[in-house]
């Protein structure tokens, strides 16, 4: 029975031992197995042409050196108008809005004042005034010369007859910034109401007032902006601004509403620094008329102050992930199979859909990428 038994424990063992060499035989295995794994990324030639990829190399290319900016589209202080009272009155009639065009001359608004009532009837009694001292004017001249009158009766007519003329011209000028007709009050005709026309043609872009308002000649009745000439109005930081010069090309887009890239150049580069410590700098369009650019959109510019050659590949042939910029380069073609590996690379910056990878860069003369859909394999 003993013996038996030893048997059966002998037997437990030989199973044992077996079972651990099996294990250990299967995990050297799997180590070699692993060890020999390829991460490469390997595309047949099938899918290399369906998917229309492309292999190409590095190229040495001009890189613009460029200062960041921002700013807004603007027009010219002539183009600009702020349409006011000459005299304050109630408002009559404003038949515009916001939006409408104008053109230069055009009736914008009238204003009723029982004041220009006043100045009319004021300019008619100088006006019928003139003829009499206009006459005893040269009547007191006549009879000084021929030594009947005193000079001080004759320096009183001179004087009477000049103040009346200065008064006559001065209210002729003020019913004219009225726009009040002189020719039709000296027939009689007189208005208690004023007409303000557009002083520039462009579009309404601000309406301050409604039928009844008060205004004074210190409130700004509407606004006119002619859009016929607009420019960029860029500020540039103190630290920036010895680098910017007359004649320099801007690259600027508009964020809010699209991403295409226009082009400007610098005109004008201002000669003080406002409370932010940025300078004005002003920049005319190549094409103004390329996008509907309004007054007042903010733009993202980049003044290109100098070049540098750098070597680059084209921007679809880099991926990211997590921050980190990856390209495939090609390491084999057996069996009609590519073989690429994916590395690691620091891009510098981008111009025309081109990447800067720097002047020097680790990899030989020579060296294929993947240029063109290695954007869906970087990670795989």
């Amino acid at each position: 029975m003993q013996n038996y038994i030893y048997k059966i424990l002998a037997l437990f063992i030989f199973v044992l031992l077996s079972n651990c060499g099996e294990a250990e035989k299967q995990s050297n295995e799997n180590g070699a197995s692993e060890g020999n794994t390829d991460d490469r990324i390997q595309i047949s030639k099938a899918q290399f042409d369906q998917n229309n990829m492309e292999l190409d190399v590095m190229k040495e290319m001009e890189f613009p050196i460029s200062i960041t900016t921002s700013g807004m589209i603007d027009v010219p202080p002539e183009n600009r108008a702020v349409v006011s009272a000459t005299m304050g009155g109630y408002i009559k009639r404003t038949p515009l809005l916001i939006g409408d065009k104008v053109r230069k001359g055009q009736l914008l608004v009238t204003i009723e004042n029982p004041e220009f009532v006043a100045l009319q009837q004021e300019y008619m009694e100088v006006n019928g005034q003139l003829s009499y001292l206009k006459a005893e004017f040269d009547r007191q001249q006549t009879m000084v010369e021929e030594k009947i009158s005193s000079q001080k009766s004759f320096l009183k007519a001179e004087s009477d007859y000049k103040t009346a003329v200065a008064k006559y011209n001065g209210l002729r000028k003020q019913l004219g910034m009225l726009n009040i007709s002189a020719e039709q009050v000296e027939k009689g005709n007189i208005s208690s109401v004023a007409s303000i026309f557009a002083p520039i043609a462009g579009s309404i872009t601000k309406v301050n007032v409604s039928r009844g308002t008060f205004v004074s000649p210190s409130v700004s009745i509407m606004e006119i902006i002619n859009n016929d000439h607009i420019h960029l109005e860029l500020s540039v930081f103190e630290k920036d601004i010895l680098k910017v010069k007359k004649g320099q090309l801007v690259t600027f887009k508009i964020p809010e509403s699209s991403t295409e890239i226009f082009k400007a150049e610098i005109h004008l580069v201002g000669t003080s620094i406002d409370e932010n410590r940025t300078i004005k700098v002003h920049a005319h369009l190549e094409d103004e008329e390329a996008a509907n650019f309004l007054t007042g959109m903010f733009v993202e510019a980049n003044i290109i102050t100098d070049s540098s050659k750098q070597m680059a590949l084209p921007t679809d042939a880099i991926g990211v992930i997590d921050d980190q910029s990856y390209v495939l380069v090609l390491d084999d073609t057996k069996e009609g199979s590519y073989y690429f590996k994916q590395v690691p690379v620091k891009v510098q910056g981008s111009y025309q859909d081109m990447s800067a990878l720097g002047e020097k860069v680790n990899f030989k003369q020579g060296t294929q990428f993947l240029t063109k859909g290695a954007f869906s394999l970087i990670g795989e």
